[in-house]
């Protein structure tokens, strides 16, 4: 069986194969915002347990393959006997040509960006749409022989065949990318995959996301405890929420302060949690401890290791004291585990995670780990926030990461480096609040840069560090587009961090894109 990161899964539930895409994730959301449940699995699945699931329809994803490279991802077969809809997007068409005795061959023009398709006829996939659209291409083979009994409905430029369909059989293909917010009108593309093709209703919410969800975690724990690393944050927050409404006082939440957290951050997170929010809130502060293990540490992944290492140590601790512990409980959300060991399917990994350092592994494996948002993106976390009565304030708290300053300092992490970032990233936020701008950006924060250059203040000569400021859009984390920011503001804050901040003599602005920069800066 498919192991469901979600619990009480609906009825009505559309499976995405995983074929290596880095859209494949996006896919699932753009299903979900249509309040219908997607799950992604891998590839490799067999067909038995993906049978075993009663998919209502299935969606196979892009891949970085050709379909005729060695070793290349293969569609099984049986997938296609169990008459459901199927969906091929990019390499999921090439697999459906192929499986079906059509035939595809390097194209000669690569498509990477933004194309037109021309809708040739009538599809109940294209059902709203204008003759022409705009779509997002990322390929390097195409069509050139479609299968018998299948129609071409949609042709761009450089691929003849941009959409194929059998509607007898309700399988379609198509060559473009409908979830990414650059195919402009995608969105209506799934959704009449979904409801027009599929006759699925709109019923997954996040008010039967948490009913379902309680009732899965008291079956899973029974009558034992659970420990939960809380920091502060939006997505461990939720979580103990999410917790305590299903098994009350057996939760035990851990809040570590690990030294390199925000400015007064574990002053605030025990006002707001332990004496308004009534949770068992245990306080460690264990800043000495981390940053003995992190003296000359400047490589990033070293670092999150290091902290991902020491937070299951200090868990264990405090484990012992509580005299019970049964599960240890995680606030990791879907972009978590994508950017760190891919789990889902054949896409490479980014950067480590935390959350997902070897001792962690082995108690997943182990089945002592409860993840109840794993699935879950950031908006969804907060919609889930609002269900469950939170605060605006803290729902839309922008993220942080586990690993906290330690990779927002580039290079080895100091008590003086702390400092100066808790500082400036403080007046940044205090500005950025100020001007009413925090709730538009999806994440501002400083970043501390071991670069020294030269200035002049009151008439002396001064050889001091960088801040750079790092804004961005975004709706799930997945891609996230610099942000702009008003001169005054800029030269605000600018002012502000170089004249109250010792050791800072410059300040600087970040306006890369993810991809292909990520987010954080490590």
């Amino acid at each position: 069986m498919i192991d469901h990161a979600l619990s009480g899964v609906p009825e009505q539930k559309v499976v995405i194969l995983d074929f290596g895409s880095q859209y494949t994730q996006l896919i699932a959301r753009r299903i979900r915002e249509q309040k219908v449940y997607a799950e992604i699995v891998p590839f490799h699945k067999t067909w038995k347990e993906i049978a075993g699931e009663k998919p209502a329809a299935i969606v196979l994803s892009g891949g970085p393959s050709s379909i005729y490279e060695k070793d290349a991802p293969q569609l099984q077969t049986e997938i296609l006997s169990l008459g459901v809809p199927v969906l091929g997007i990019c390499y999921g068409l090439c697999a459906l040509v192929k499986h079906f005795g059509g035939n595809i061959e390097g194209a000669s023009r690569r498509e990477y960006g933004r194309a037109v398709i021309e809708i040739k006829k009538k599809s109940p996939l294209f059902r709203g749409l204008k003759k022409k659209e705009t779509v997002w291409m990322s390929h390097g083979d195409k069509v050139a022989v479609p299968p018998k009994g299948f129609e071409i409905v949609a042709s761009s430029e450089n691929a003849e065949t941009a959409a194929i369909e059998h509607r007898e059989k309700k399988i379609y293909g198509v060559q473009f990318h409908p979830e990414v917010y650059h195919t402009v009108n995608g969105q209506q593309i799934l959704k009449n995959f979904l409801f027009e093709i599929c006759k699925l209703t709109p019923s997954w919410t996040m008010k039967s996301f948490i009913e379902s969800s309680v009732q899965a975690i008291r079956r899973e724990v029974g009558d034992g405890t659970v420990l939960l690393g809380l920091s502060g944050g939006v997505d461990s927050s939720v979580t103990a929420m999410l917790l305590q409404k299903a098994i009350g006082d057996r939760l035990y939440c851990v809040f570590v302060n690990n030294g390199v957290l925000r400015k007064n951050e574990s002053e605030k997170v025990i006002e707001r949690f332990k004496r308004h929010m009534k949770l068992n809130l245990i306080y460690v502060d264990a800043s000495k401890r981390f940053l003995a293990l992190l003296k000359g540490v400047d490589d990033p992944e070293q670092k999150r290791r290091i902290i991902g290492r020491e937070f299951i140590n200090v868990f264990m601790k405090e484990a012992k004291k509580i005299g019970r512990f049964d599960y240890l409980a995680q606030g990791t959300l879907y972009p978590d585990v994508i950017e760190s060991v891919s789990t889902k399917g054949p896409s490479d990994t980014i950067k480590s995670h935390h959350n997902r350092v070897p001792e962690v592994l082995k108690l997943i494996k182990s089945g002592k780990v409860i993840e109840p948002l794993k699935e879950l993106f950031k908006d969804e976390v907060r919609e889930l926030g609002i269900e469950l009565g939170m605060s605006e304030e803290l729902v839309y708290r922008h993220p942080f990461p586990g690993p906290g300053l330690a990779i927002r300092i580039i290079g080895e992490v100091t008590p003086q480096r702390i400092k100066i970032l808790q500082e400036a990233d403080d007046i940044l936020v205090e500005e950025i609040k100020f001007a009413g701008l925090y709730r538009s950006l999806w994440q501002v924060f400083a970043v501390f840069l071991p670069v020294r250059s030269v200035g002049v203040m009151g008439d002396k000569r001064t050889y001091e560090n960088v801040i750079a400021i790092r804004a961005v859009t975004s709706v799930d984390a997945m891609t996230a587009d610099w942000a702009y920011l008003p001169e005054e503001l800029l030269r605000r804050i600018s002012n502000r961090i170089i004249n109250e901040v010792r050791g800072i003599n410059r300040v600087v602005l970040d306006i890369s894109s993810k991809p292909p920069s990520t987010i954080e800066w490590e």
